[in-house]
């Protein structure tokens, strides 16, 4: 597949061009071979990619759509919440090589499946518990460097900013895809974006990053900050 472009865009995050015009993203595999939600594996000068589907996945979405500011990297420790059967995690396992993702999930069904994806990366460390109470796996967790949060609850932005509190260094970094639905139905998704900026502000973080991930996902948009 000699005619398959490839250019490092982010740290270990690539673009790459199969010739047909589209926008497509993709991790260096960590274990070649094995695929984790059906995508696509290619093959250049050697080196197995992994493309990265921006349906199944919001961190892609919001690469694709034009993030500026992707704090995860090789070496990088994340808390991520909301780790579900694992599509996303996989991903960030690639970028970040050898380091912890310490990745906590409330439901016992997806669980069994994500335990599944761990058993081939082992910098997955899978944590049954509920990301409203940190206190639950501040035994597990160490400080890590960025907290990525995926959490369909009303209370988005707090979850993030409690677990902030207790595991995210001065100066890491918080990225956290709001879903607007999962907030409130009846209002209009922008004045949520702002209700939901304002409350990560004044909780401790300084935004430097915001994407809105349609058609990706409807009503959505991840926010970038600096915890202070």
């Amino acid at each position: 597949m000699e005619d398959i472009k490839i250019k490092e865009i982010f740290e270990n995050i690539y673009e790459v061009d199969l010739g047909d015009g589209l926008r497509r993203i993709a991790t260096k595999s960590l274990v070649e071979g094995k695929r984790v939600y059906g995508e696509k594996l290619i093959k250049v000068n050697g080196v197995e990619y992994r493309i990265w589907n921006p349906n199944k996945s919001k961190l892609a979405a919001a690469i694709i759509n034009g993030l500026k500011v992707m704090p995860i990297k090789k070496g990088t420790k994340v808390l991520y919440l909301g780790a579900s059967a694992g599509t996303t995690p996989s991903h960030v396992a690639d970028i970040v090589e050898k380091s912890p993702i310490y990745s906590v999930e409330y439901s016992p069904r997806i669980m069994r499946e994500f335990l599944e994806v761990c058993e081939d990366r082992k910098n997955l460390i899978p944590i049954l518990g509920d990301a409203n109470k940190p206190q639950e796996y501040a035994f597990i967790v160490e400080k890590v460097d960025v907290i990525y949060e995926d959490v369909a609850q009303p209370n988005q932005a707090e979850i993030l900013i409690k677990n902030a509190k207790w595991f995210l260094k001065k100066g890491g970094y918080g990225m956290i895809s709001i879903k607007a639905r999962s907030i409130d139905v009846t209002k209009d998704p922008k004045e949520i974006f702002k209700e939901q900026k304002e409350i990560l502000e004044n909780g401790g973080f300084k935004i430097v990053d915001k994407v809105n991930i349609e058609p990706f996902e409807k009503d959505h948009v991840m926010f970038v900050g600096i915890w202070e």
